[in-house]
């Protein structure tokens, strides 16, 4: 595992990013000190990029939200969310699991995630007991916590309904303040015995169409870049692609760093062993 001080030391080996978008270029709330220039940078040296989001919504409303922060359209090639894996997946129905899916949803989450539904034909029930199978987005109040839908999500257990989780994040960082995510309510409900399956990172299949989107026939030539070992990182493992970790993200807190500040190597190495996921190379912030 190499420490980068920045991503123009490996560009030569590279023609496409795939890369992340909560605690790599912002926090949900405000563009990180710096991207702006390094998008640009990226782009004078010919290298492709795809924003990856494990964001729980369809592409086009991120693409809207990073416009508002200052990120204009124009800095990146492309971008795919979970949400929009999710909605391809609820209209072709071509996975066995979505094919056995009915036709009525019971939403956990809030209501800007409801694009997910955009052209699927699902009635959105909110009685759970007329619900066919659950849509988890996550929690409908930055506030709440898991224990906030243990009830909903026994009663869903009950009655024996399937969950898709369009967001596996357990937890992000938003405006500074950890908040959970729909993967920490998916992990709940599977621990009571319900069965989810997850759209997004870490699943190989989500990297493999990101690939084909940048039109790279050589995957040895791309690399990906995000601050999750458990997703990023997992991820692109999973993939066989290598994967450039920035410590100054959810795990900053863990290794004593804040975005951009440099993690001690050997404290970041044993960090990502006892998480079980190692990276490439590492990088405080998203910088050139």
């Amino acid at each position: 595992m190499r420490n980068l001080q920045g991503l123009s030391e490996v560009l030569e080996n590279f023609d496409a990013l795939i890369l992340d978008l909560w605690g790599l270029i912002h926090d949900g709330v405000t563009a990180y000190p710096g991207v702006i220039k390094t998008f640009e940078g990226l782009r004078d040296n010919g290298v492709r990029t795809i924003l990856l989001s494990n964001a729980p919504r369809r592409s086009q409303l991120l693409v809207e939200g990073m416009a508002n922060m200052g990120i204009g359209r124009d800095l990146y090639d492309d971008i795919f969310s979970s949400g929009e894996a999710t909605n391809i997946e609820l209209i072709s129905r071509q996975d066995p699991f979505f094919q056995s899916l009915g036709r009525a949803v019971y939403h956990i989450g809030p209501d800007r995630d409801t694009s997910v539904l955009d052209g699927t034909n699902i009635e959105k029930n909110q009685c759970i007991k007329k619900a066919d199978f659950i849509l988890n987005t996550g929690p409908v109040l930055l506030t709440h916590g898991v224990t906030d839908y243990k009830e909903v999500l026994f009663e869903a257990m009950q009655l024996k309904l399937p969950m898709v989780c369009a967001n596996p994040d357990e937890v992000v960082v938003r405006g500074g303040k950890r908040v959970i995510c729909a993967g920490a309510l998916a992990r709940y409900y599977e621990e009571l015995g319900g069965t989810v399956v997850y759209r997004g990172k870490p699943d190989p299949a989500i990297y493999k169409l990101a690939i084909d989107r940048l039109g790279m026939r050589d995957s040895s030539r791309v690399a990906v870049v995000g601050d999750s070992l458990a997703t990023d990182v997992a991820g692109a493992n999973a993939a066989n692609l290598k994967s450039i970790w920035c410590t100054g993200g959810i795990h900053a807190d863990a290794l004593g760093v804040s975005y951009g500040e440099v993690a001690d190597t050997n404290k970041a190495r044993a960090y990502a062993l006892s998480v079980g996921h190692m990276p490439w190379a590492t990088i405080a912030s998203f910088r050139l």
